[in-house]
């Protein structure tokens, strides 16, 4: 006997002329549905009932519940935030780089527009078997995170402001720990005010590591 996921995968995926309506929109609330009930948590009849379209309309566009999560997170990242710009391409410090990146989340996970949290940092860590390749697709994008963290660390040290014995990799990991756990917390209730305030120990932490430029 067919589970209910093997049943909304096997209804009819009918192909032909896209269907009319504004693809960024209907994202939008699926992205929110992923965010509130996770991968697993969310159906088809419920990300449909969202979209506001038919099951034929979403495998016609998105061609299946897989690549359509798969475009709600690329949709996620696109978010506007509400520091606009890139703080690890700008041209600040290391420490100053990573306060307004951290606050720039915990604003982001605890604003009342939205489901609370971090829709990659803590999405899919449990799956069904068959949404294994889906959470190894999440993990890369946390790894990705950490990847970036580790940079921008190292171009720090290599800048000068962070000293030459900081283990970029660890610190990196540190503060993914920090942007996981701020998630988390977001979720459970924690307010935008009790996020900064954890920041505000870690970046304590990272302080440490931190130089002055010569002028």
């Amino acid at each position: 006997m067919k589970n209910n996921e093997e049943a909304e995968n096997s209804l009819p995926r009918k192909r032909g002329r896209p269907p009319a309506f504004d693809r960024e929109t209907v994202l939008a609330a699926a992205r929110d549905t992923f965010w509130k009930h996770g991968y697993d948590g969310s159906s088809i009849a419920g990300l449909t009932a969202a979209m506001g379209i038919t099951p034929q309309s979403l495998y016609a566009a998105f061609g299946s519940k897989a690549e359509l999560y798969r475009e709600t997170l690329d949709q996620y990242r696109r978010m506007p935030r509400p520091e606009p710009g890139n703080p690890f391409l700008d041209k600040l410090d290391t420490v100053t780089a990573f306060e307004r990146f951290l606050t720039n989340s915990a604003k982001i996970f605890t604003a009342p527009e939205h489901p609370k949290g971090c829709m990659i940092s803590t999405a899919v860590l449990n799956c069904a078997e068959e949404s294994e390749p889906i959470a190894h697709h999440v993990a890369s994008m946390r790894l990705q995170t950490l990847d970036i963290f580790a940079a921008r660390i190292e171009r720090g040290i290599a800048e000068g402001d962070i000293r030459s014995d900081a283990d970029a990799r660890s610190l990196a990991r540190f503060l993914g720990a920090i942007l996981q756990g701020m998630s988390v917390q977001a979720r459970d209730g924690a307010t935008t005010d009790e996020l900064l305030a954890l920041l505000s120990h870690a970046l304590s932490e990272l302080r440490k590591y931190q130089l002055r430029r010569e002028t």
